[in-house]
């Protein structure tokens, strides 16, 4: 959860900059941390973090009050135990579409405030996350049929088109992974291979703690998919050497899908 949430803290300060507004990120690193240590002094094993959906936020016309307010909210609604209430009397529907345009603008944003070029690596870093929903569905829907991946066997599951053990994979730890897939994917595209190699380098030690693609940190976690990435940061490397390697793809920042 701390990894996740620093990483998650990271990336909305720099979708918020994207949408015009820039923050210190060691000021907001500080204080998320602090929301953290003081609620766990008080018996919350939730830690704060920064909410994603910055510009849909800004565009409906919320500013800084916006976040104080919430939590003054929230606060009061815990300490009364409303939420049971609430939980009851709204419909999930009633709750749906507010994320929905959130999720709609934040993938918006990460097309347009990219050059071109880079779109491809977008993608990429999308995929993840996809793997990780599509294996949440499959678990939900066995969960709901009485039975589990485990009952139905993988090879029943692959002889259906479900490639179950491959989302799963794909799918632990998608934050991170996005973020070296992506990381990757913009370094081939710019044939900065040498850099390309460090980020499948750093991609496989991950692997291997357990910090993506397994379940739980450990060591030795995923050897399969730690030598995964070695093996391409290698062919990354012999890349390297190529003729067309050596005058690497120059970048225009103007060239933005959309402007900000």
């Amino acid at each position: 959860m701390g990894v996740y949430n620093f990483t998650e803290a990271m990336s909305n300060v720099e979708s918020a900059a994207a949408a015009g507004d820039n923050y210190n990120l060691r000021s907001v690193l500080l204080a998320d941390g602090a929301g953290a240590v003081v609620g766990s002094a008080f018996g919350s094993p939730f830690p704060p973090a920064v909410y994603i959906g910055h510009p849909g936020w800004k565009d409906a016309g919320g500013r800084a009050g916006y976040s104080l307010a919430s939590g003054v909210v929230i606060g009061v609604l815990c300490f009364v135990g409303l939420f049971g209430v609430l939980d009851a009397l709204l419909p999930v529907p009633a709750i749906v579409p507010i994320l929905l345009y959130i999720g709609l603008l934040i993938g918006a944003q990460a097309f347009q405030a990219v050059p071109r070029l880079h779109a491809i690596a977008v993608v990429a870093a999308i995929l993840p996350n996809l793997a990780q929903w599509a294996h949440g569905l499959i678990d939900n829907a066995l969960n709901a049929a009485g039975t589990s991946a485990a009952e139905v066997g993988m090879d029943a599951l692959n002889g259906a088109g479900v490639v179950y053990e491959g989302l799963k994979t794909l799918g632990e730890g998608a934050v991170l992974v996005g973020l070296i897939l992506g990381t990757m994917v913009t370094f081939i595209l710019e044939k900065k291979f040498r850099y390309a190699a460090i980020a499948s380098a750093v991609g496989a030690a991950l692997s291997f703690i357990g910090l993506i693609h397994a379940p739980e940190v450990s060591w030795a976690a995923s050897p399969a998919v730690a030598l995964g990435y070695v093996l391409f940061g290698v062919v990354c490397l012999a890349y390297a050497v190529l003729p067309g390697a050596k005058e690497p793809v120059e970048v225009d920042e103007s060239d933005i899908v959309a402007g900000h």
